[in-house]
């Protein structure tokens, strides 16, 4: 009783012997839209409504784009306001928390401050010792700014371990530069002796 629908189907389509008369199609698509007539009206208001779309689009863009332009200015603005009006004499630092973290700010503070004064700065190094200076000046701010941090919101893990991060890196940073400097003068040395 199982028969194949895909033999049923092609057995049925060879057997077929209907065929449609010449221009049937034709003749129905006339008809079809006799009776259904497309209103050329409709189409207008369409397209006028797309124009006008368009139009209010542009105009929004316009518009956001410019008040995009703007808004920089007022927020530097706000942020300058918002800023905290702590003096720095009342900053909290990490001695301030424990006795060994002040030994570990002092460490670093120590050793940055040493190694800073065997930096000598030469006309052939400016340049280079310039760019570490911006750096160094960029990462003090941040710590001050962490401080400030520490000073509102009392000590937390995250800050202590950001302020000391920071030491750090600002330590690394000086080394690496005496190690340029030093490469330097070796390059210079090697130049002048051949």
């Amino acid at each position: 009783m199982a028969r194949d629908l895909r033999q049923l189907f092609e057995n049925e389509k060879n057997d077929s012997q209907l065929k449609m008369s010449e221009g049937h199609e034709a003749r129905f698509i006339k008809k079809l839209d006799n009776a259904l007539p497309v209103d050329t009206s409709i189409k207008k208001r369409f397209s006028i409504l797309k124009i006008a779309a368009s139009i209010v689009v542009l105009i929004g863009l316009a518009f956001t784009a410019y008040k995009f332009s703007q808004q920089p200015k007022s927020i530097e603005n706000t942020v300058v306001e918002n800023e905290p009006k702590i003096k720095e004499n009342q900053l909290k630092s990490l001695g301030d928390i424990s006795p060994d973290l002040k030994k570990v700010e002092d460490y670093y503070l120590a050793h940055i401050n040493l190694e800073l004064s065997k930096i000598k700065q030469t006309t052939e190094n400016k340049e280079l010792f310039d760019g570490y200076v911006i750096r160094l000046a960029e990462l003090n701010q941040e710590y001050k700014r962490l401080s400030v941090e520490l000073t509102e919101n009392g000590p937390n893990e995250l800050t202590v371990s950001a302020l000391i991060d920071n030491l750090k890196l600002r330590l690394n940073l000086l080394n690496r530069l005496k190690e340029q400097l030093h490469d330097l003068n070796a390059s210079d040395e090697v130049k002048l002796n051949t």
